[in-house]
This record gives structure tokens, C-alpha cells and sequence, in this order.
């Protein structure tokens, strides 16, 4: 996807990171007529560790941006069912139909990313892989004012201009360390865990399992294939998968559900298992001047509730609108709404990583992640109404 054609005076928007969160970010913006550089270190299309899991709000995201049925296309499956389990306990939970969406879905990043990329290329947003981010560029100020940029198709550095610069860079942001982003929330609760992808599992919807400090899920996806995760409260993870992830990786499946640890026995595991020691979520200020952070770069929650690309795919267009504007009081509202909508979603997920609850009690925190989602989607569908940025 490299471009060797040289690269602007000036852009509108610099987008550092062209995963979920910033490849919409950069789609939307150039859809509202703005010039956009889109970058990323990796090449393009390689994976990235994730859950995968869409809820509502970012499937009617997708419909709405005519990036959906793109999905569906390249073999996403539809998921009509999620169903729950506490120890013995089973409840399904059928998808029902509101504003336009009646499934969700769950996107392989492999493929997710590089449908976002494309329908971003196709928007006019000029994308480059295998670029990195050196440093930011200043005005006397402190504003940023544009970037520095590593290109191994170019001797020396990228000197590259820009009204705004967006941080989609994940985790371990650059520029979110650049700009010395404050952390405003954060969390204290993390979860460790170990997924595989695997052959031949029912395709009968999302399923959660949650035991004594074990929790786990399957997670049907492209290519026929189910993610499947086991996890455990983060201080226990060296303890039980520490040289031996198969192992651990059963262990904690029959912890979980006898039926769990008879269907990873009778699937085939593609690939190899991996691991992900998790750390605790946080809220990170969204903008300042010149600058802006979206997706886990300025957001993140332990996985166990699987909502990080639903809240990516909010904030991006959130930030894209903000941007859009073009003034302060835009990106002053882009935090105040992210903020508001994600608090409780952040404060749940950190209940349950913290594993510190009873079965009962887990069921309670499930009550009021529902509760939790139901604003963020209401918001979402109020964007349509007022809709500037749709395909």
C-alpha cells in the first residue's frame, strides 16, 4: 500500500496509526473534504491482538459508513446469539433488532483493518505502511504544528506539515508520550490471558464463560475459524501459563466449563496459542493543541468485556466531527462526550477484570454493562439523523 509519489507541503490531518481507530478516523475526515495522511509502522494488513467482538454500536457504524456489507463479503459471519455462562448456568441472549442492526459481527483484524484502509484509500486519504513516527514538529508556542517521519524509501527525515495530528497509535502511543498526555481516569483491575484460533466449534454466536478467577470466551470469526480465550486475574498469569500455555490453556478452559474443555478437545487449533499479560484501563485528555488521541491510544479497558473496537469506532467519529469543526470547543466536546460515555463502560470492565466477585455478583456487572452500552448507542444512532460523514 506504500505510495512513493512525494509526500504534501501540508496536510489537513497526519493520522499516526492505521488500525480500526485510525483508519476510520482517516476515512471520515476525508469524506468531509479534508486532506489526510494516514501512516503506520507495520505493513499493511498484519494482525494485531484483539477480541474481535463488534456490539451494536460499532456494527450500526459500519452499516451506516457502507463498510459492512464489505465484511459480510469477505466470510465475517453474522452473529444472531450471545449466550452467558456462570459456572452451570446457561443464559442466551438473542440479538434483537434496533436501529437497523438485528446481528453482530466479529472481524478478523486482518481483515477489519484492511477493509477500514481501503474504504479510506477509496475516500482520497493518502496511506503509507511502514512509516514511522520520529517526532512532532512545534511552533514557538508548543502547538503541533506537523511531524517527523522515518521512510525507508527516503534518505533522512520526513518533515511533513499539518493542521492536526492524530495519535491512533495504540497502547504505547508516541505521540501521546510526545504531547505528555495526563491520564484523567484509571483503572485498577487487569486480566491476563492466552487465545488460539480453532476449527470445527458450533457456530452458534458469541459465547462468555465465567468460573472461580477463570473467565473465557469463543468468538466466531472469518475463515470458519473461532477465537477462542481463556484469562485470569493478571497476577496469576505467569503462575498458570508460564512454559506451558497448552497446558494452562485447558486448565483454565475446564475451570471454566467442563463443556468449554470438551470443545477445545475436539476442535483443531490453527496456528499457535498466544499471550497477552493485560494492564489496567485508563482515559488519557483526548486533544491540546494541534494534537488529538484516539482509539486505546487515548482510551483503554482490560478486554474482558470485548468493546474496545466499539468504542474506537465511536470515538472515531467523534473526533473526525471535532476535527471537522475546527475549533477548540469541537475537540473541548469530543472529550466531554468520550468521557461521559465511557466512564461507566471503564468502571464495569474494571469490576469485572478484578475478578472480585461471585457468580452472582458477575451476573450483576453484566446487568450494568448493558445498562452502560445502551447510551453509547443511543448516541450513535442520534449521529445518523445529522449524518455528513457516511458513504
Amino acid at each position: 500500500m506504500n505510495d512513493r509519489q512525494a509526500y504534501r507541503a501540508r496536510y489537513d490531518a497526519v493520522i499516526v496509526g492505521a488500525r480500526c481507530a485510525g483508519a476510520a478516523t482517516a476515512m471520515l475526515l476525508a469524506r468531509s473534504g479534508a486532506s489526510v495522511l494516514l501512516i503506520d509502522r507495520q505493513k499493511y494488513g498484519t494482525d494485531v491482538v484483539s477480541t474481535h467482538a463488534l456490539m451494536r454500536g460499532g456494527v450500526l457504524q459500519l452499516n451506516r459508513w457502507g463498510v459492512l456489507p464489505r465484511l459480510i463479503a469477505a466470510g465475517t459471519p453474522e452473529v444472531r446469539r450471545t449466550t452467558f455462562h456462570y459456572g452451570d448456568e446457561e443464559i442466551p441472549v438473542a440479538i434483537k433488532s434496533e436501529h437497523g442492526v438485528d446481528y453482530l459481527c466479529a472481524p478478523r483484524r486482518t481483515v477489519l483493518d484492511r477493509i477500514l484502509v481501503d474504504a479510506a484509500v477509496d475516500a482520497g486519504v493518502e496511506v503509507r505502511h511502514g512509516v514511522s513516527l520520529t517526532d512532532l514538529r512545534r511552533a514557538d508556542d508548543g502547538r503541533v504544528t506537523g511531524v517527523d517521519l522515518k521512510d525507508p524509501d527516503i534518505d533522512g527525515t520526513v518533515a511533513v506539515n499539518a493542521d492536526m495530528v492524530v495519535g491512533a497509535d495504540g497502547r504505547q502511543s508516541t505521540v501521546a508520550r510526545l504531547v505528555e498526555a495526563p491520564f484523567t481516569v484509571e483503572g485498577m483491575a487487569a486480566s491476563g490471558y492466552v487465545y488460539g484460533y480453532f476449527e470445527n466449534l458450533a457456530d452458534d454466536g458469541y459465547h462468555w464463560y465465567f468460573g472461580r478467577d477463570v473467565a473465557a470466551g469463543i468468538i466466531p470469526t472469518n475463515h470458519l475459524q473461532h477465537c477462542v480465550f481463556v484469562g485470569v486475574p493478571l497476577a496469576e498469569f505467569a503462575k498458570v501459563f508460564r512454559g506451558n500455555l497448552d497446558g494452562g490453556f485447558r486448565q483454565v478452559a475446564r475451570a471454566n466449563a467442563a463443556a468449554l474443555a470438551e470443545q477445545v478437545d475436539d476442535a483443531c487449533l490453527v496456528g499457535r496459542l498466544r499471550g497477552f499479560a493485560g494492564s489496567p484501563g485508563y482515559l488519557r485528555q483526548a486533544y491540546g493543541p494541534g494534537w488529538a488521541l484516539v482509539g486505546d491510544a487515548g482510551y483503554f479497558k482490560d478486554p474482558l468485556t470485548a468493546h474496545g473496537i466499539t468504542d474506537a469506532l465511536r470515538d472515531a467519529e467523534l473526533l473526525a466531527r471535532a476535527v471537522s469543526a475546527g475549533t477548540a470547543a469541537a475537540l473541548a466536546e469530543y472529550q466531554g462526550i468520550r468521557d461521559a460515555l465511557s466512564k461507566p463502560l471503564l468502571a464495569v470492565t474494571d469490576a469485572i477484570a478484578s475478578f472480585d466477585w461471585t457468580l452472582d455478583e458477575a451476573k450483576a456487572h453484566h446487568a450494568d454493562l448493558s445498562d452502560a452500552m445502551k447510551p453509547e448507542v443511543e448516541h450513535i444512532a442520534g449521529l445518523s439523523a445529522t449524518d455528513t460523514l457516511a458513504a
